[in-house]
């Protein structure tokens, strides 16, 4: 067995070595680096888009490549670190992951930074479930809950701080140093790994036996998937052929990847994992988690920007302060977690974090950062208190040798219930806001007494103003009436999509309910 799978003789009431510690701290730096770069570009991607020269409807795609790559490889990294051995492997994707993070910095072009980023999400993807996979198998059980709180900094905190940090530094220093800012803490991780993890021979042989059907089954499921949620509201959805024969791509392979998966006798993905009750509906209630927490990240930004006018230094202040309270709380989760039914500690949590959303449903035109204060404060209390005890009762179970397959294909779901999120969210954001329009637009009509009475006072405030022609005049409060009312509906279509997001969380928490009372050590016994 992997060297990075034992816990060097430790029991249940032991103490993990400071070797051991330095191993664990050194792999959650590289989850926390993997999973902020996935919204660190959020509030500065107008910036990017002017620096590599694409236009706004693209820009996404910056983020949404790096996705990519991270859900495909997440699954695959428990084989991946069999073949090649735990340490070479997480050693070699760190650097790949540090090499390709400065390459982004210099794209000259939209394809270059798409492929240099997905190729950057990869390598960055295998960091995720194998510092979970130290967690799980290096600590004692006494410590876990210790280590499971660790991860969930990067796993909650990450993501809340990301735009933060990513706007400060694209004003303070220009939006290559989003990259850049990668380095140190690489440097950092490399340093602790090599030091601490035994050297352990490659298996080559295992690639005779891998499943390099399901492989590429899986990677051109997700891949067709992904794109179909990105492009599809832009394109509008399956009124175009694209998206339609991409969605079937999509289907089909996906569909003949769970059948692979469940057939092969040594599966790249163990898929059968997800019917044992706590990891299966513990795992369903991390896809919606994982659509609250990323889809929130990129709503709230996306808000200040279209409505506000936030630049990104601004977005990033008020971002702050969904993920700046977690630090405080994280570290009092493992007290709690020994005191405490984990089921009620994620519920509550899940709750009130829906609750934080559904303080966010009455937002007006002057709905701004002090608006917002209160509900983001609530939104990072839910958050720290779900994600350590969520892995605990989930994993409870899951044998040592399954932890880490257990752990690619959680954090895997996770993601992807994450690129679902921000995915759906901006198309109920276009069609709420249509909705809106609609219902306000019937209202604002020049047969009624007050749209006439206001085109009026407007025509002469800009006549006012400077305008000679009363005709112009006219014209131009027109279409300020029209822009106010653009406005209002685009402000009640996030009003609308918060509320979807408290739903989502609601139903998190059920599937809570159903799971079964999880060890305090989170599991990892034998199976």
């Amino acid at each position: 067995m992997s060297s990075a799978t034992t816990t060097a003789g430790a029991g249940p009431t032991d103490r993990a070595s400071l070797t051991t510690w330095i191993s664990v701290f050194s792999g959650l730096l590289g989850a926390f680096m993997a999973v902020l770069n996935i919204q660190i570009t959020n509030a500065s991607l107008p910036q990017i888009e002017g620096g590599i020269g694409t236009g706004v409807d693209n820009g996404a795609w910056i983020s949404t490549s790096y996705l990519i790559g991270e859900i495909i490889v997440i699954p695959l990294t428990a084989y991946l670190s069999q073949v090649f051995g735990f340490r070479r492997f997480l050693l070699v994707n760190t650097t790949l992951f540090l090499v390709f993070s400065v390459a982004c910095a210099f794209a000259a072009n939209l394809g270059e930074m798409i492929l240099l980023r997905g190729i950057q999400g990869f390598t960055g993807g295998v960091l995720i479930p194998m510092a979970f996979t130290l967690v799980m198998t290096r600590l004692p059980l006494s410590q876990r809950p210790m280590g499971m709180a660790l991860f969930a900094i990067t796993a909650t905190f990450a993501p809340a701080i990301g735009p933060t940090i990513g706007g400060w530094l694209t004003d303070n220093y220009g939006w290559e140093y989003i990259f850049y800012i990668n380095l140190v803490p690489g440097g950092v991780m490399l340093a602790g790994l090599a030091a601490t993890l035994e050297r352990e021979p490659m298996r080559l042989s295992l690639l005779k036996e891998g499943d390099w059907f399901g492989i590429a089954a899986m990677a051109i499921g997700l891949a067709s998937l992904q794109t179909v949620l990105e492009e599809g509201n832009k394109d509008d959805w399956f009124g175009s052929p694209f998206i339609v024969r991409l969605a079937v791509v999509a289907v089909v392979f996906l569909a003949l990847f769970i059948w692979i998966e469940l057939r092969v006798a040594k599966p790249a993905v163990d898929l059968r994992l997800l019917l044992r009750r706590n990891f299966g509906f513990g795992t369903l209630a991390n896809v919606f988690l994982g659509f609250a927490l990323y889809g929130s990240a990129y709503l709230l930004p996306q808000y200040l920007a279209q409505v506000q006018g936030y630049d990104s230094q601004q977005i990033g202040e008020v971002m702050a302060w969904t993920g700046l309270p977690q630090l405080l709380i994280i570290p009092l989760v493992p007290m709690l977690m020994g005191r405490v039914d984990a089921r009620w500690l994620v519920a509550g949590g899940l709750l009130v974090f829906a609750g934080s959303c559904f303080m966010n449903i009455h937002m007006s035109l002057v709905y701004g950062s002090d608006q917002l204060l209160v509900p983001n404060i609530v939104r990072a209390i839910g958050q720290a208190v779900v994600m350590a005890p969520l892995s605990a009762i989930a994993m409870a179970g899951i044998a040592r040798h399954e932890s880490a397959a257990a752990s690619g294909l959680f954090n895997m779901l996770r993601n992807l219930g994450g690129a679902f999120g921000t995915a759906l969210l901006g198309t109920i954001v276009t069609k709420r806001e249509q909705y809106h329009s609609n219902i306000i637009g019937q209202s604002v009509s020049l047969f009624q007494e007050a749209t006439r009475t206001r085109i009026d006072q407007l025509t002469q405030h800009f006549l006012s103003s400077g305008v000679s022609d009363p005709a112009t005049a006219k014209h131009q409060a027109i279409i300020a009436i029209g822009r106010t009312v653009r406005a209002q509906s685009l402000v009640m279509g996030f009003s609308d999509t918060f509320a979807v997001l408290g739903v989502i969380l609601l139903a998190s928490a059920a599937c809570v309910f159903i799971m079964k009372k999880g060890a305090a050590g989170g599991g990892g016994g034998a199976h």
